[in-house]
């Protein structure tokens, strides 16, 4: 079964910081997308070409938070420190036309399919029970839209398109398997980090200012 990059999510610690991070970063101004009852959060939106977009989310502290960890690892002490500090790429998505087949095939456990909603927008995810990211993020969540078409096709068209998704991790070979597991290895590209490194993911996207670079390693500078 084969699997698609659905979204990239960056987390922060209000939509205004996400949002001026973005528009710092990829010189385009997100438009705000809505609100996550069941999970405590709101989010920013844009279309990244290919049936794919990226996502702001941050708490919602306008709303009764959830009786469970909300999702991304929002409510995870070191996310929370991470995101206090900047913005950051936090993980991906990928989507699928059977989650609960998709999730039957995996070596690693991608949580519980649960509906979701977003104003008329319905989708089951792989929630794990204690909200944490997968493999520090760099596995991605899983989704089944509710959908005839990808909802991206009503998102803002900025201009701007993923080009490229590449992990750096101690253990490659290890996440290569994971990402087989699910029908996603083709859909990244994973390089070795020695043993002692902290795994990062960096995002190419092509934006209206030229070729910029989403990374989930705070304060990440590219060496050349």
């Amino acid at each position: 079964m084969q699997t698609q990059i659905d979204h990239l999510v960056i987390g922060a610690r209000t939509l205004t910081e996400g949002v001026n991070y973005v528009k710092d970063l990829l010189g385009v101004d997100m438009p705000f997308g809505g609100v996550h009852p069941k999970m405590g959060t709101h989010n920013h939106l844009m279309r990244l070409g290919n049936d794919a977009f990226l996502e702001i989310i941050a708490v919602n502290h306008d709303i009764e938070p959830p009786e469970r960890p909300r999702w991304f690892g929002l409510d995870d002490a070191f996310i929370r420190q991470q995101i206090e500090q900047q913005p950051s790429l936090l993980t991906w998505v990928v989507n699928t036309q059977d989650i609960k087949a998709l999730m039957s095939q995996s070596t690693f456990s991608l949580g519980k399919a649960e509906l979701i909603s977003r104003g008329n927008l319905n989708w089951y995810f792989g929630l794990p029970d204690d909200g944490r990211l997968l493999a520090g993020g760099m596995l991605p969540y899983a989704i089944e839209w509710q959908t005839d078409k990808h909802p991206s096709a009503n998102m803002a068209d900025l201009g701007c398109r993923l080009s490229g998704l590449e992990i750096y991790h101690p253990y490659p070979r290890w996440l290569q398997s994971a990402l087989s597991s699910i029908g996603a290895l083709d859909l990244v590209k994973v390089h070795a980090l020695p043993k002692n490194e902290v795994p990062y993911m960096l995002a190419t996207i092509n934006t209206p200012a030229g070729i910029k670079e989403l990374s989930s390693f705070p304060s990440f500078k590219r060496i050349s």
